[in-house]
């Protein structure tokens, strides 16, 4: 007998029938003999639904009473859900964030949790129960509902995982795994078996939409067991993210995965005197601002001038601008600011990097030869990203998955 945390996404519970299904698979677990504890999404759209209707009475709504709002989307779903299994004859209870007590900060519309009462949890699977919890929510210690921010249930998830002892926790989404890249863009990309949280965590970072970074990083930091699999087929293993590293098989591929991501954009403080202080100077009031900035270069000219470029989220790049032309550009004197959101970061990870040379000259003459031009360069240790036009995003990806013999079987 195991301890299971399912986290079922907004497309897995988006209708009754979905929900039934759910609740069908759920019930196959439970008859093995499983404790299990699922956690919902609200069903999909109805958060940007909630949303609209918000902004639809204050342009800016106020964060504490968007989150009460936004938190009855996965109230609905876990009623439901808890419906499904009684029907079923499975005995089941629904929790909310608060009857978990699910202890967050309280930065409202992106809390960070803190603490997870398991008590009523554990005392209801020892009972029998399958437990149903709300995804995306929490409660702050003065007892105001919170929420986590866009991908939050996957959070809960691992958190949940984490504060249990879970076995493994199972995010269940509308695919099946992940894969050496998008399908959509590379349709040979394959399905990973498994996958270290090192690179797993690369690649969200880097991109890839599969799972909420934040949930990645909690379950490296508490040792949780991450399975992706597929809430609409029946059969498959998903991909494990596991925290063993794989040292005895030399066969195994030196890159796991490409991740591209077209929603940056490119901001360049040109003709800065070059002296001390001077990146402080231009990053200190972005960061002020709440901006994160991504990838930053900066080159040496023969006069004794700089220019310093750095990435930020595509939609904040005219607030960027606006601060350094505002509060940067006189004070040091800069000759020009500007910025580019035509461009993609494209990246490959993995940890073979590590013991094998050359991956970045063989990334850099395959772009070379489609006459792909690099503005940009970021590496770490198991991770070489670079910025490109955003026009060759997909052909870079495609040629690069082709390079590393990611498209082999």
């Amino acid at each position: 007998m195991a301890l299971i945390v399912q986290k079922y996404g907004g497309t897995s519970v988006a209708n009754p029938e979905r929900i039934r299904n759910v609740a069908r698979r759920v019930a196959r677990y439970k008859a093995m003999g499983h404790q299990v504890v699922v956690v919902v999404s609200a069903m999909s759209g109805e958060t940007n639904r909630l949303i609209a209707l918000a902004k639809e009475i204050m342009p800016d709504p106020d964060p504490r009473e968007l989150d009460v709002m936004l938190s009855t989307g996965e109230q609905v779903t876990i009623g439901m859900t808890a419906l499904a299994l009684s029907e079923l004859g499975i005995k089941a209870k629904s929790y909310t964030g608060s009857q978990v007590r699910i202890l967050t900060d309280d930065a409202h519309t992106k809390a960070r949790i803190l603490d997870i009462d398991q008590h009523n949890l554990k005392k209801d699977l020892d009972d029998g129960y399958v437990c149903v919890v709300a995804g995306f929510q929490g409660v702050d210690a003065n007892g105001n509902i919170t929420t986590l921010g866009r991908g939050g249930s996957d959070t809960t998830g691992v958190a949940l995982a984490a504060a249990l002892g879970a076995d493994e926790c199972q995010i269940y989404t509308d695919v099946d795994g992940v894969y050496t890249t998008d399908p959509r863009v590379v349709p040979e990309a394959r399905r990973l078996e498994k996958i270290t949280f090192e690179e797993m965590l690369e690649l969200a970072s880097q991109g890839s939409k599969v799972l909420q970074i934040r949930s990645v990083e909690f379950a490296g930091k508490y040792k949780v067991k991450l399975r992706v699999l597929s809430s609409f087929e029946e059969e498959g293993d998903g991909t494990l993210i596991t925290f063993e590293e794989n040292e005895e098989n030399m066969e195994d591929p030196i890159i796991s995965g490409i991740a591209f991501n077209r929603d940056e954009a490119k901001v360049t403080v040109a003709g800065v005197p070059d002296k001390p202080g001077i990146a402080y100077q231009i990053l200190g009031p972005v960061a002020d601002a709440n901006i994160d900035v991504d990838m930053i270069i900066q080159n040496v000219g023969a006069d004794g001038t700089t220019d310093f470029t750095f990435t930020v989220h595509k939609n904040e790049m005219n607030k960027a601008l606006s601060i350094l032309r505002d509060k940067v550009q006189g004070h040091i004197q800069a000759r020009e600011i500007s910025g580019d959101d035509k461009i993609a970061k494209v990246s490959v990870v993995g940890v073979g990097m590590r013991s094998h040379v050359g991956i970045a000259s063989q990334m850099f003459r395959t772009l070379a030869e489609e006459g792909i031009n690099i503005q940009m360069i970021s590496t770490s240790e198991i991770k070489i990203a670079v910025v490109i036009e955003e026009k060759y995003m997909e052909l870079a990806v495609r040629v690069l998955h082709k390079a590393f013999a990611l498209d082999d079987a």
